[in-house]
């Protein structure tokens, strides 16, 4: 099976860890905390919507998406043992680890760390700003990391509450500096308020609104915003402000009629902005015959009503 969207069509599994039991937020569902109007698991869940299969270990809850869901052994047995019962779900041959806590982890992150991975390493881990590496930030090969999982289970007599260093010390790895904001993840209140004010900065804010708007919605859509922000402008400059929302909801709707699609979306507004033109072009009188002599700034309505 190939996927869309990674390198050399790589098909992947994902396990998303969503356990713990979060003391710095004071016992709160993190995975369920909002940022930006998405839980932390969706917003997860959306960078990691091309996987085949994507297992989430931890406690079930409503997801934008289906997944599969596995406990850990002992329940609150750590990152390790969470691990190890959500690989036993994967069947793919390359296995994508995160946390659920990374509210602005994108799709663009994931490609780039499975297409490291295709270089041979048997693990490529994303870094932080300062360098550290982050193992629940990570593509792996099944095989190796089954193997090494193995042995530390035998070793230990248990995979509970040991560190994931231990695991990645034992394979041979890669590394992706990536923007720090990849990384970043929420474990207190205060990184929890410093990502939803992120996420409303003027540069960001629209996007975020648009992506959270096509989840929420169950759309899978390249939004033209600029194109379709001009086409709000011109209707409520040439028509009136209601117009603008109203406009369009119906290029939506008339590009769904058609089949949907980015050139359905392109044609119904493309449409659309020719006939808000021409509507404020029939106000301004701008296509009124000029009168016998006028100016080249003459015209328009005052050379309409002159001629009549």
């Amino acid at each position: 099976m190939t996927t869309a969207g990674v390198p050399g069509g790589t098909a992947y599994d994902a396990v998303v860890l969503a356990g713990g039991a979060a003391r710095r937020l004071g016992g709160a569902d993190k995975p369920a905390v909002r940022v930006g109007g998405r839980t932390l698991l969706d917003r997860v869940l959306t960078a990691c919507e091309d996987a085949r299969s994507t297992v989430v270990v931890g406690t079930r809850r409503p997801t934008g998406r289906p997944v599969v869901w596995a406990r850990e052994e002992p329940p609150g047995g750590g990152p390790l043992a969470a691990l190890d019962a959500g690989v036993r779900r994967c069947e793919a041959e390359t296995v994508l680890v995160l946390s659920a806590d990374l509210p602005f982890l994108e799709a663009a992150t994931v490609r780039r760390l499975l297409g490291a991975l295709a270089a041979g390493a048997e693990a490529v881990l994303l870094t932080d700003a300062e360098g550290r590496d982050q193992p629940l930030v990570g593509a792996y090969r099944a095989e190796p990391l089954r193997r090494e999982i193995a042995l530390l289970a035998t070793e230990h007599g248990s995979l509970s509450g040991l560190p994931l260093r231990l695991l990645t010390r034992e394979l041979d790895l890669a590394r992706v500096a990536a923007d720090p904001l990849a990384s970043f993840d929420c474990d207190t209140w205060e990184d929890i308020s410093t990502a939803r004010a992120r996420i409303r900065e003027h540069g960001q804010v629209l996007d975020e609104w648009i992506t959270v708007v096509k989840n929420e919605l169950g759309i899978r859509l390249d939004v033209d915003t600029p194109g379709l922000l001009d086409l709000a402008r011109d209707a409520a400059h040439g028509v009136a402000r209601p117009a603008a929302p109203l406009t369009t909801f119906l290029v939506g709707y008339a590009a769904a009629q058609a089949g949907g699609g980015p050139e359905a979306v392109a044609e119904a507004a493309r449409k659309a902005a020719a006939l808000a033109t021409r509507w404020a072009e029939e106000a301004e009188g701008a296509d009124a015959p000029k009168p016998p002599g006028a100016g080249p700034d003459e015209g328009g309505s005052r050379g309409g009503a002159a001629s009549g």
